[in-house]
């Protein structure tokens, strides 16, 4: 048999010159199906459109392109989702030679040259690392991941010079730094030798924050510690997560008792001192299941004499026990809001200043309730849930003598547990919020300012000029006549605060040059941090991507990879042709055809 077999070049000239060479037939039936003899075929069916000849060759030439900007888009997904990039690369390529992508084999070029491997992620990794942003000129604040840096110790002189060196190396203005929030740690805070102390003493106007997420849950730690019965209620909440946990048996043996109770969403939480929530989720998950989890314990202590689940049951069968988890099921959940607002990226002093006083003023009316609670709260359905469970345990104890039997169960526990709690709740949130300092005299530029007493108004505007040198007292206190008219006459009437202090933060707004130095003091009351949420953020972040397979992965590596994580936009909002232009400024062995390209070539 004798054809013509297609060509993809003079390197084949034999196909060429000799088209009457005798072929066997399988042989020809695989170069049929060959990716050249397809390629030639669909140039020469272009070709005959009267195409030029750049135009017909044009996809073959980009099939080198799309192949790198193809493996931009996988390895940057993988970043993207905190997953290990280095291991899962070369398998996710494979998963798109499989799903037909065709064109990631240009990324291999010889046997010694793999952009299928590991090999092109660091390059990658580089070309993809994103800078950060702070504020922008319409007066909205950002807050994004600026750097990680690996200190040997933990003192507060190294981890001020190593915030200097960040600050120094990212080429920040320095004089533009008036915020710095913390986490209340001893090395963070010192008065005489703490960080804050340590920067302050290089940038004056700093103002350092204790974190208001941290002050909330240690003001909630401190009020359960003052109370002794609630001090070892939290621990048994921890007790009955770990007795149900390790033990397959004992989750079966508590499912089973759910069903037949006809209680849903059965699950008991853990309790941690490093999520916030985490009691509260507890607590409510504890108030649904606490039938079945109290059936099981009995089955448990009852069956199988398990010494454990009887101690437990004996603790969790009373009616302080079921009161308290009915005191925490109204109270936590206020408690949760007020976190979930702090633990918000824009958050500012205004949200301490508004909600705080709300939150305290409804622990008031909840104590002030006692044993008249309002329809639909957890405390009065206190007596119903008692005598459901009917529990015993309590009223053996009176028996007993161990308590006082002239007392009744809930004037005890009112006395003794729910009135000690609520009281040191409110002591402590006052105690950690009340007292703001230098963010309180901001209040000054909202709309309640003017109305305000004169004395005190300037009396703030006096302590923020201080504070903040590059304002002037005196052309503070002019601007400040007539703020007072324009914020109660003209456009900001009828304004929040937080919408008046972006508008004359605004570097577009005519407000920014009538008012440059109240302009200057609402920009900077919007950057002090409140709240150092988003470094927690930050690490839980680095905890997933620098698992305990991936120990290894520090220094750069580790930064980009964080970076893309949070500050990262979307994977397909990525500039990946800007990508594959710096990819190609460095000389690589990987190249398109055309000779011509002005990118690969």
């Amino acid at each position: 048999m004798h054809r013509q077999k297609a060509s993809r070049g003079p390197s084949q000239r034999p196909f060429i010159e000799l088209p009457c060479t005798n072929y066997r037939r399988d042989a020809l039936d695989q170069h049929l199906g060959s990716t050249n003899h397809i390629s030639c075929v669909g140039i020469t069916a272009q070709s005959s459109r009267s195409l030029p000849i750049n135009e017909a060759f044009q996809p073959i030439l980009n099939l080198e392109h799309e192949a790198i900007i193809g493996g931009f888009k996988c390895l940057y997904w993988l970043v993207k989702h905190e997953i290990a990039h280095h291991t899962n690369y070369p398998a996710l390529l494979d998963l798109a030679d499989l799903l037909g992508c065709e064109y990631f084999a240009k990324l291999k070029i010889d046997q010694r040259t793999n952009y299928r491997s590991h090999r092109i992620v660091d390059e990658m990794l580089q070309i993809l690392d994103l800078l950060v942003r702070y504020t922008d000129k319409e007066g909205r604040m950002f807050c994004q991941f600026l750097d990680l840096v690996s200190i040997p110790d933990g003192t507060a002189i190294t981890i001020a010079e190593a915030v200097k060196e960040v600050i120094i190396r990212k080429e920040i203005p320095q004089d533009r730094i008036f915020g710095l929030g913390t986490d209340g740690a001893a090395v963070m805070t010192g008065r005489r030798n703490g960080t804050a102390k340590l920067l302050t003493d290089s940038w004056p106007a700093l103002v350092s924050v204790h974190c208001a997420a941290h002050r909330l849950a240690l003001a909630c730690k401190d009020a359960a510690d003052g109370v002794p019965y609630m001090k070892i209620f939290r621990k048994h909440l921890q007790d009955l997560h770990l007795y149900f946990r390790n033990s397959a048996n004992r989750t079966s043996a508590l499912k089973a008792a759910a069903s037949v109770l006809g209680v849903e969403d059965l699950k008991v939480t853990e309790v941690k001192d490093t999520r916030w929530l985490s009691q509260e989720k507890a607590i409510s998950n504890l108030q649904r299941n606490l039938p079945a989890v109290l059936a099981t314990l009995a089955e448990e202590a009852e069956l199988k004499k398990d010494p454990v689940a009887r101690g437990l049951y004996t603790y969790c069968a009373t009616y302080r026990f079921v009161a308290a988890v009915h005191l925490q099921s109204d109270i936590l959940p206020y408690l949760a809001q007020l976190s979930k607002l702090f633990q918000k990226e824009d958050i500012n002093f205004m949200a301490i200043k508004n909600h705080v006083p709300v939150t305290i003023e409804t622990l008031r009316i909840i104590k002030a309730a006692g044993e008249r609670q309002p329809e639909g709260s957890f405390l009065a359905q206190v007596e119903e849930k008692v005598a459901n469970l009917n529990i015993s345990a309590e009223e053996d104890r009176v028996r007993r003598g161990t308590a006082l039997p002239t007392d009744t169960l809930w004037a005890r526990f009112q006395t003794q547990v729910m009135e000690p709690y609520i009281d040191g709740l409110i002591e402590h949130l006052e105690l950690r919020f009340q007292q703001l300092g230098i963010l309180g005299a901001f209040s000054s530029l909202g709309p309640q300012g003017p109305q305000a007493d004169e004395s005190r108004a300037i009396s703030d505007l006096q302590l923020l000029a201080k504070q903040f040198p590059p304002i002037s007292e005196m052309a503070l206190l002019q601007e400040w006549q007539s703020y007072k008219v324009l914020i109660t006459t003209v456009i900001l009437k009828d304004k929040s605060q937080l919408e008046i202090m972006t508008a004359m933060a605004s570097g577009y707004d005519e407000l920014h040059l009538l008012y440059p130095n109240l302009s200057l003091l609402s920009a900077i009351a919007l950057t002090i941090p409140v709240s150092s949420v988003n470094c927690e953020r930050d690490f839980s972040a680095m905890n997933r991507i620098k698992t305990d397979l991936r120990n290894r992965l520090q220094g750069n590596s580790l930064t980009a990879c964080m970076k893309m994580s949070i500050n990262g936009p979307q994977v397909k909002d990525l500039q990946y042709s800007r990508a594959l232009e710096i990819f190609f400024s460095k000389p690589r062995r990987i190249a398109c055809s055309d000779a011509t390209c002005q990118l690969c070539h």
